[in-house]
């Protein structure tokens, strides 16, 4: 399941990726039929299954809906529009995200324990798994995949302003980047900082501010 979700949005804004060593023109190896484009071949690899009794599309359709639209990255935005509201819930959050967001109810698999780290002026944090695709599954929903693609796991620790530049987001020299490494154990909810001309809102419209990416560190949140 999560390699076809992967797969559904391989292409990232950091490069095409480069050919894989498998891939040739030689038409005698089975897999040449598949399409070439990572979506097509989903679909085909769906539609196998489908006919063989392996998989329910309903029920495939219900988990994706789940995790796209009622579970992230909603949960994760209402998290953050909180922590701009109400100061005293920020302070709880930074000291003990995992209690806090259950308390929300946002648990479960790949969400057993979440640290929040805060973008300021001075300092701007940025999220990756340098071994696999460790996520938030609760708060964020699906991993893009530009999360899970080796130059993006490979490139943010090494040239973090660089990669940033290249999902349009220019820093000053002053902010510090730090990169933080998910693993099975912790995983990392970025706490965005609030745009300018949020003042007076309430947790809805400022939940409508917070992308899915600010949440990585790879985006701001949306002026309003």
């Amino acid at each position: 399941m999560d390699c076809a979700f992967s797969a559904m949005d391989s292409r990232s804004r950091l490069g095409q990726s480069a050919a894989m060593p498998h891939d040739h023109s030689d038409h005698d190896h089975p897999h040449a039929l598949l399409p070439p484009e990572p979506a097509l071949r989903v679909k085909a690899l769906e539609t196998l299954l489908t006919r063989k009794g392996l998989i329910d599309p309903a029920a495939l359709d219900e988990i994706i809906d789940t995790y796209e639209n009622r579970i992230g990255p909603r949960n994760g935005a209402e998290v953050v529009a909180r922590a701009w509201s109400d100061p005293e819930f920020r302070v709880a959050l930074l000291e003990d995200a995992t209690a806090v967001v259950a308390e929300m109810g946002f648990f479960g698999r790949q969400g057993e324990h979440v640290v929040a780290v805060e973008n300021t002026d001075e300092l701007h944090n940025i999220v990756v798994c340098t071994l696999c695709s460790c996520y938030p599954w609760p708060l964020l929903g699906i991993p893009p995949g530009w999360y899970k693609s080796d130059a993006y796991r490979a490139r943010v620790v090494r040239e973090p302003r660089k990669v940033l530049a290249e999902f349009g987001v220019e820093l000053p020299e002053e902010t510090a980047v730090r990169v933080w490494d998910s693993t099975a154990e912790v995983r990392y909810l970025v706490i965005p900082q609030r745009p300018a001309g949020s003042e007076g809102l309430d947790v809805d419209a400022l939940s409508d501010l917070v992308t899915r990416d600010s949440m990585i560190g790879t985006g701001l949140a949306k002026a309003p």
